[in-house]
């Protein structure tokens, strides 16, 4: 009785209640994983992850599953994804036995040319507008999933996201947040406030929301496939809507559009095989980062050390200088992947790191001859599907094609105007894209599928999750929680180069010495709310024959599993 006197005194200290140090795990995790034997779904809105549970339950498998929460995420989460936007996606199927991945990104109007940007004396492509709008590949994306691995029909797939865009739904706190900025800027274009705005203004936090635009609009595809979207009465829409607008993309960019299978690459880090998918997309920068790291004892430098912070920052920037450089359409430039992300490569670029200074102004290696969603979901037979889809800014480039229901994405903003650059805008290019999933397996077998969410944050996001669990033995719920670094300020794709050493974005939980030496070093660090992504993560433990899941608190996600 007197022990539980003091604890209560401990808790309650001027009528103030504070919350308890978690009696297991780290001090900065929120929960502890989800832990299920027969399905586990991590979206960022609990609806979504709830639809995807609800189809495995259907006796759908992971990739039916991850479509119809793609599909619900697009209504719930306007602010990140949309069939207005791309997709990219890895698989593990269970019956082969190996990874597979998917390009469904779209490609620039053919229509448009450099001519063009340069005569009006264009710097940069426009952010929004008709201009950064390139051909959306989300639909041709789940098809393509649904080809190759799906059991379940797209009508079944597709009925939970009518439902909710007829019925309505709550919207939840952060996506409201993010839907009110986001609508504003762009209610000055066609049709978005209609949609967007309902009475005048964007939806609070539990105001029921509907679109019965994108309800009719998926009930048209469930009904007559893929090219209801890209040959339909929907490409016509969107073809006269954008002519209308000044833009070029056309019904002949929407039915010519195809996705592409691609091969996965890897490094191996620790024994770990980690897996991105190969440029148009950033995902190699993550490959980069830890090849260079692997060279340095990181567990002995300790989680949130100057040290450590030092050194992953260094390897980020020099990552960052070939992602400026080198990283765009193969199908338009030699990329040289497999030299980047060799073994040999990086030992070099890890000689140009100070272990003592921060370095300012860096340049490319010389190679011999972005807001956003990310799901994951598994399912009683192992099969397992890591997925990343995006508007590109928030809701996208604010043109929302009338009575669709959905705003085109901006992603062709991310071309350089630069002539000779691989990223340079050309007709008919995929732009570079910041949207990654992420794949490790061990040994041949799957272990766990992730993605982190935010622009350039995303492979550096990467990164962190494997050093945390790899290096410094977290599990998967810390390894999302626990407190992130962001570089800012290293070259771009668009054709801007770092001069100055760029801004250390560190999240509170940091310790000050380490901040302080950071500084003594150099580092210019910054602490700032936001910025540093969303994180969804399934690992399978095969001896024990359970999936772990993880979500975490800067989203409005949940794991959940059956």
């Amino acid at each position: 009785m007197k022990n539980l006197v003091l604890s209560l005194s401990l808790v309650v200290l001027f009528g103030q209640v504070f919350a308890q140090d978690r009696i297991t795990g780290e001090t900065f995790a929120t929960r502890s994983e989800v832990i299920a034997q027969h399905g586990m779904a991590c979206t960022s809105q609990p609806l979504a992850t709830q639809v995807a549970l609800d189809i495995l339950k259907a006796g759908g498998n992971a990739v039916d599953a991850a479509i119809a929460a793609n599909a619900v995420l697009g209504l719930v989460e306007p602010t990140g994804n949309g069939m207005g936007g791309d997709l990219f996606a890895i698989v593990w199927d269970a019956e082969t036995k190996e990874l597979y991945g998917l390009n469904a990104s779209g490609r620039s109007p053919r229509s448009l040319t450099l001519d063009y940007f340069k005569e009006n004396e264009f710097e940069k492509i426009p952010s929004y507008g008709p201009l950064p709008v390139s051909v959306p590949g989300c639909v041709d994306g789940w098809f393509e999933l649904h080809g190759r691995f799906g059991s379940m029909e797209m009508k079944q797939i597709l009925k939970p996201a009518i439902e909710y865009a007829r019925g309505g739904f709550p919207v939840t706190e952060l996506i409201a947040y993010y839907w009110a900025s986001g609508a504003s800027e762009l209610s000055r274009y066609p049709n978005v406030a209609e949609v967007y705005m309902p009475g005048g203004k964007a939806p609070a936090k539990g105001e029921i929301f509907k679109n019965p635009y994108l309800a009719g609009t998926l009930e048209k595809i469930a009904k007559k496939g893929r090219d209801a979207f890209y040959k339909g009465d929907i490409a016509r829409t969107i073809d006269k809507f954008m002519k209308e607008q000044g833009g070029f993309l056309s019904y002949e960019d929407l039915a010519g559009h195809t996705s592409e299978w691609v091969e996965p690459v890897s490094t191996n880090y620790r024994g770990y095989d980690v897996w991105e998918l190969p440029p148009n997309g950033q995902g190699i920068a993550a490959l980069q980062i830890l090849n260079i790291l692997e060279g340095y004892d990181i567990a002995a430098m300790g989680f949130g050390s100057a040290a450590y912070i030092h050194n992953f920052v260094e390897a980020k920037k020099l990552a960052f200088e070939d992602r400026a450089k080198y990283y765009a359409d193969p199908e338009f430039n030699e990329i040289p992947v497999d030299a980047l992300i060799s073994k040999e490569y990086a030992a070099g670029r890890r000689e140009l790191i100070n272990p003592r200074r921060a370095s300012c102004i860096l340049d490319a290696g010389q190679i011999e001859h972005g807001n956003t969603i990310y799901l994951t979901v598994a399912d009683s037979k192992g099969n397992m599907v890591s997925l990343i889809q995006s508007n590109y800014r928030g809701l996208g480039s604010g043109m929302c094609p009338p009575g669709l229901g959905f705003i085109l994405q901006d992603r062709g903003e991310l071309f350089t105007l630069d002539e000779g650059h691989y990223n340079v805008y050309e007709p008919g290019k995929r732009p570079f894209h910041t949207i990654i999933p992420a794949f490790v397996t061990m040994d041949g077998k799957p272990w766990m599928s992730f993605g982190v969410m935010g622009g350039s944050m995303q492979p550096q996001g990467h990164a962190q999750i494997v050093i945390n669990m790899i290096d410094f033995g977290m599990n998967l719920q810390e390894a999302g929680d626990a407190p992130r670094i962001r570089h800012g300020g290293s070259s771009q794709p668009t054709g801007t180069k770092m001069t100055d050493g760029g801004m250390v974005y560190l999240e509170s939980g940091i310790p000050h010495e380490s901040i302080r030496e950071l500084v003594r070093r150099g580092h210019k660090v910054q602490f700032t709310l936001g910025g540093y992504g969303g994180y969804q993560a399934i690992l399978w433990d095969e001896e024990k024959g359970v999936y772990f899941g993880a979500s975490e608190s800067r989203k409005d996600g949940q794991a959940a599993g059956y």
